[in-house]
């Protein structure tokens, strides 16, 4: 099936089946995703191999004028926003002026609209460097993707690039203090010949084990809702199950949403 980039630095305001109304910012290049992950259901596509000539990742100042000049377009016409999502064509933190791009970004919130909740959607890829888990600090709502607890599935499902070590991984997390949320995508169906499901009662078991250990403040559980670059051959898991899985987080003592 066909998948999607978005072809700007800011794009929306789009309404966000966890966030609200969200204005999204993208730190990537609007002609191919760049991502230290190749999650196999992912709405941008497969990652590519290294990028091409001219291929360029906006400027700190292009994010900050981009941004500011959205802001007050959207302050003269009355239309606030709920959040603002740092997301677009891969993993935000890549970019190496990350850290500053997030200062300006909580700069323009407060002159333009205080209330709307600054995010971040990563992978936890790159919390190995200081510079990201300080800026990560500072923002609303840090949110950090964790599609299982065992090793093989993270290799199967998200195909990182880089070096993953679930261990460094919460140790990092846990370095937030809760004040993070943790995100989930739940999925079934083939790939590679081999069968895709991190709905499995081993997995959620060691998943559930990992979320108490981590104890974020939210956890955010949800399912493929658009096209991936497996096509059919990934298949949405149900409501239900997505609730039931949501219930036994809820034991422990943690918040949790599900969007079907």
């Amino acid at each position: 099936m066909p998948t999607f980039l978005f072809d700007s630095i800011v794009f929306g305001p789009v309404n966000s089946r966890r966030l609200g109304i969200s204005l999204g910012i993208n730190l990537l290049p609007v002609t191919r995703k760049v991502c230290s992950f190749n999650c196999i259901y992912c709405e941008c596509g497969w990652t590519p191999g290294k990028p091409k000539p001219g291929e360029m990742l906006p400027s700190r100042y292009e994010v900050y004028e981009a941004l500011r000049n959205k802001l007050s377009e959207m302050k003269d016409q009355g239309k606030a926003p709920d959040v603002i999502t740092y997301a677009g064509n891969g993993e935000p933190t890549l970019h190496p002026d990350f850290a500053g791009i997030i200062d300006d970004s909580l700069a323009l919130r407060d002159e333009f609209f205080p209330d709307a909740k600054v995010s971040v959607l990563s992978n936890g890829s790159m919390l190995r460097r200081k510079s990201v888990r300080e800026a990560l600090k500072k923002v609303d709502q840090n949110m950090l993707k964790l599609d299982s607890a065992l090793a093989d599935t993270v290799r199967q499902l998200n195909q990182p690039h880089v070096k993953t070590d679930l261990g460094k991984f919460e140790e990092y997390a846990r370095g937030f203090d809760g004040r993070f949320i943790i995100q989930t995508l739940f999925v079934r169906g083939e790939c590679d010949g081999r069968t895709v499901d991190n709905t499995t009662e081993e997995e959620i078991t060691a998943w559930l084990q990992a979320i108490a250990r981590l104890r974020p403040q939210q956890v955010m559980i949800y399912t493929i809702h658009r096209d991936t670059p497996l096509g059919n051959n990934l298949r949405k898991v149900p409501v239900s199950e997505l609730n039931a899985i949501a219930r036994r987080v809820n034991r422990l003592g943690i918040a949790t949403s599900v969007s079907g």
